[in-house]
């Protein structure tokens, strides 16, 4: 018959052969420069418009990135010029400058930098990101790169240069010593075809930059713009320093552990956990080899110690098995390898051995005989034939004890001793599915002779085990087995055997490891974060929040978020979101972001936000600000433009955008309170006056004081000026059901001397008056002045507006 790939391949002969030969001469290696000189858009370099974006996103990471690691505040010009038929793009920093020997390495080659692979926080790890930009310059206007740098303490030079793409290597046209008034930094031109078709992206970019980067200041000069765009520093608060940390046992994948035990100088397996490894100390390696020696070994089952009516005599056998060593010396050797075994509520076929090599070398030193391996190995195997005759009436216990008291009794016997024939049956261990000299088995092979052994008896008893029934079972059998003392493979051993290797894999992800150390991550603290956003945004609310580290395949992760509200921000529409990535904000790539998808899905009308249909992007005068600091941001690409969604991290984002979030809620709550407290003492105000000269006209008293009045049928603060036998008094009277500690300044037009209980300063022929009252609910507070004829004014703080009422 005639096989598909011969009919694929025709009849053969010379002509099939000529043309593997002729496909096979087609074939060739291509530089990685080239790759994305053919596949720009994957860099960002997808259009005039995002390119001119992606390259000043480039330049100004980079930036950042050098000031920080030379400990200075960052100062970052941008400027983008508008030529005939290209924009030209400067970027200029004071970092501390790149050497010569690396500024065309750094510039022009791709996949050249120092952070790959460095478990630390980084706004980028690839050495991509400016190079491309190079290429991209290169390829839309055939002109090189222009690079000034100045080393602090040395001289400055200038470079133009390109990239050559067949072999990923710069090809340097210019390299001279120049002249540049900056003590120290990098200066970057490059020409290339652009729009100013996505200058809100670009202003987007540069703002949001400002936000997350308080320490920064960035000045951005574009054409159409009568003035450049400055962005100040918030703080002189640079980031904190991060430092590298080793893998996570939890975070390694099975050809990067191959690898690494190729590498390694360890020998042992514990020792190379240890020395590889971040938070694995001796006890945790100890953890994670027995979990390796359960996966590699097997545990042995301990059976419980035989007893007079077992019929089982464990003295007599071990008796029975030692020849010519004298009557005495073998009876008391027989008794003491019981009375071994009677410490033990079970033993497994290493408590047997141990027991036999404990009681030998008393025996030995007690009668001067010798009992060599021959005599111990004769005494071990006695003494398991007796210790499992137990096996049939100790499954049946497991098994008893695990399921529930409704089965039939039939039923359990029958499933322990089918177990119980599958840890005797020799074949199985011939077969290699486990040891039946030792009762080893895996825990995989338990659940199999579990599973086999309740489908024989459903068959044959017609009682039925479930699932939850059979891994009862299996773990009540499970945690009376015993971890096998053996020496695991040494570490040369595991290279070559890729099993044993991924048994050891799955013994590092099943032990307990605590978290990753964050002292190689950098947030920007929830204070920050609060100044970043009040720098740039006028509200009149701000919130932030800073999570707790987390892990996400082995890689920690710090989740904050930020909440403006109100004040000057855009009314319709959407909320504002901003999404950011080490620090690094994402323009692009919005709707395909974790960070988008998580706010979509909260219900923001539980924080009093409109959120047309309950779901999606809520509307109002708001921003929503989500940062995620990692060692290792799971980007959807390589233009690192979205956050996928990695579950741990859509959890953090989440927790952290509702506790910022309820923060908002209570606020807005608040301003609801007051607001219906200022429509309830409006309409006070139109009537309490017409109520007040009613009454006096009935009652022929004098006029009532409408703002005392008003301050009590409201539960108001009231703030009143008294005169009384030639003294002026300052009166607070709290009609609230809670406590109040406001600040009030009271300046007066003649000195008052000192004042008991606070303090006076005087200024521009002003004396200020500053008392700090602390007033409980329904009491009142006296402030007293020894001056009369003079005028006041007074300024209450800490008292919202709707729960105060003066009357100075």
């Amino acid at each position: 018959m005639t096989s598909f790939q011969s009919e694929l391949g025709g009849s053969g002969g010379d002509g099939g052969e000529g043309i593997a030969e002729e496909l096979a001469g087609e074939q060739r290696a291509i530089s990685i420069a080239e790759f994305f000189d053919k596949n720009k858009h994957m860099l960002g370099f997808d259009s005039g418009a995002r390119g001119l974006v992606t390259a000043v996103k480039e330049a100004v990471d980079n930036a950042l990135d050098a000031t920080e690691e030379a400990d200075v505040l960052p100062d970052i010009y941008v400027e983008i010029e508008e030529l005939d038929d290209y924009y030209r793009l400067v970027v200029e920093d004071n970092g501390p400058g790149i050497t010569r020997e690396q500024v065309p390495k750094i510039f022009g080659k791709l996949l050249y930098g120092s952070r790959f692979g460095k478990r630390e926080q980084n706004r980028g790890q690839q050495g991509i990101g400016i190079s491309a930009a190079v290429l991209y310059s290169q390829k839309t206007s055939g002109k090189p790169a222009k690079i000034t740098s100045k080393p602090r303490g040395g001289d400055a030079r200038y470079f133009e240069l390109i990239i050559d793409t067949d072999t990923n290597e710069p090809e340097i046209d210019v390299d001279r010593g120049t002249t540049w008034e900056r003590p120290h930094g990098t200066r970057i031109e490059l020409e290339m075809e652009g729009n100013m078709r996505a200058r809100q992206q670009l202003h987007d970019y540069i703002e949001h930059t400002a936000v997350v980067n308080p320490h920064a200041r960035i000045e951005l000069r574009e054409p159409g713009l009568d003035e450049p765009l400055k962005f100040e520093r918030a703080t002189d608060q640079l980031p904190a320093e991060t430092a590298e940390i080793k893998p996570h046992p939890h975070g390694v994948e099975l050809g990067t552990l191959k690898k690494m035990l190729a590498a390694t100088d360890s020998y042992s397996v514990s020792g190379f956990l240890q020395e590889e490894f971040t938070r694995v100390g001796a006890t945790t390696a100890g953890n994670v080899v027995d979990a390796f020696r359960d996966r590699q070994f097997g545990r042995e089952m301990a059976w419980r110690i035989p007893t007079a009516g077992d019929d089982a005599d464990v003295t007599a056998a071990v008796v029975d098995a030692t020849a010519n060593k004298g009557a005495e010396a073998t009876d008391a050797f027989g008794d003491r390898v019981a009375a071994e075994l009677d410490e033990h509520d079970a033993v497994g076929h290493g408590d047997v051995s141990r027991a036999v090599d404990a009681a030998a070398e008393a025996i030995e030193e007690e009668f001067d005989v010798r009992l060599g391996t021959t005599v111990r190995e004769n005494a071990v195997a006695a003494a398991w034939a007796e210790v499992t005759t137990v096996r049939e009436s100790d499954c049946y216990r497991l098994v008893d004890d695990a399921t529930t008291k409704r089965k039939d009794d039939a039923a359990i016997e029958g499933l322990g001793r089918r177990v119980a024939g599958r840890f005797a049956d020799a074949e199985a261990a011939e077969a290699g599915v486990g040891d039946g000299a030792r009762d080893r088995a895996t825990r995989d092979t338990l659940a199999e002779w579990v599973e086999w052994a309740a489908e024989r008896t459903e068959e044959r008893d017609g009682e039925t085990f479930g699932a939850t029934a059979r891994e009862n079972v299996v773990d009540a059998f499970w945690a009376r087995a015993r971890t096998v003392r053996a020496d695991p493979p040494k570490v040369s051993a595991l290279v070559d055997d890729r099993d044993a290797v991924a048994r050891l894999l799955e013994a590092m992800r099943e032990t307990d490891i605590l978290s990753p150390p964050t002292d190689c991550l950098a947030p920007i603290t929830a204070e920050l974060v609060e100044a970043g956003l009040r720098k740039e945004y006028d509200a009149d609310f701000f919130a932030a929040c800073t999570r707790d580290a987390e892990v996400h395949g082995g890689d920690p992760f710090i989740v904050e978020a930020g909440i403006a509200y109100g004040g000057a921000l855009d009314t319709e529409g959407s909320v504002e979101t901003l999404r950011f990535a080490n620090r690094v904000p994402l323009v692009y790539q919005r709707g395909a972001c974790a960070t988008v998808d998580v706010i979509k899905d909260i219900n923001w009308r539980n924080y009093n936000l409109d959120q047309p249909g309950g779901s999606g992007i809520p509307n109002g005068p708001a921003v929503l600000m989500v940062h995620v600091a990692s060692t290792n941001v799971p980007f959807t690409s390589e233009s690192k433009d979205a956050v996928a969604n990695v579950p741990e991290i859509e959890d953090e984002i989440e927790l952290a955008l509702r506790e910022a979030a309820r923060e908002l809620k209570t606020y807005l709550n608040r301003q609801r309170s007051l607001k219906e407290r200022r429509q309830k003492r409006d309409t006070l105000a139109e009537i309490l006056p017409e109520m007040a000269d009613k009454l006096t006209e009935v009652t022929e008293r004098e006029p009532l004081d409408i703002d005392d009045s008003l301050a009590r049928i409201m539960n108001n603060v009231l703030v009143e000026r008294r005169r009384e036998n030639g003294h002026c008094k300052l009166v607070v009277e709290n009609n609230d059901d809670a406590g109040v500690e406001p600040e009030i300044t009271d300046i007066c037009s003649v000195d008052p001397g000192e004042v008991e209980g606070a303090s006076v300063v005087e200024m521009d022929g002003e004396w200020f008056v500053r008392w700090e009252p602390s007033v409980g609910a329904g009491e009142t507070a006296e402030l007293v002045y020894d001056v009369d004829d003079a005028e006041f004014e007074v300024a209450v703080e800490g008292i919202a507006e709707e729960k105060l009422t003066t009357n100075t």
